[in-house]
């Protein structure tokens, strides 16, 4: 299993992906806005979504959970 992290503090925008469904690396998972700006956060390895830790409104830290994934 590998998880993918916030990399930057932020609410969470939206979540463009759902357990079980099959990502590629590179593909946009996720929305965070910080500063009132809107940064994707994309899937550094292709896999399986396992389990989403967030969901739309939340407020993540650099370095919190977002998803969790199989090879």
């Amino acid at each position: 299993m590998k998880e993918l992290k916030a990399t930057m503090a932020g609410t969470v925008l939206n979540v463009l992906v759902a357990e079980g469904q099959a990502i590629e690396a590179g593909q946009a998972v996720c929305t965070l806005e910080s500063m009132k700006m809107e940064i994707p956060v994309e899937a550094e390895f292709a896999g399986k979504v396992e389990s989403v830790n967030v969901e739309t409104g939340a407020f993540v830290n650099e370095g919190d959970t977002l998803l969790t994934v199989s090879e």
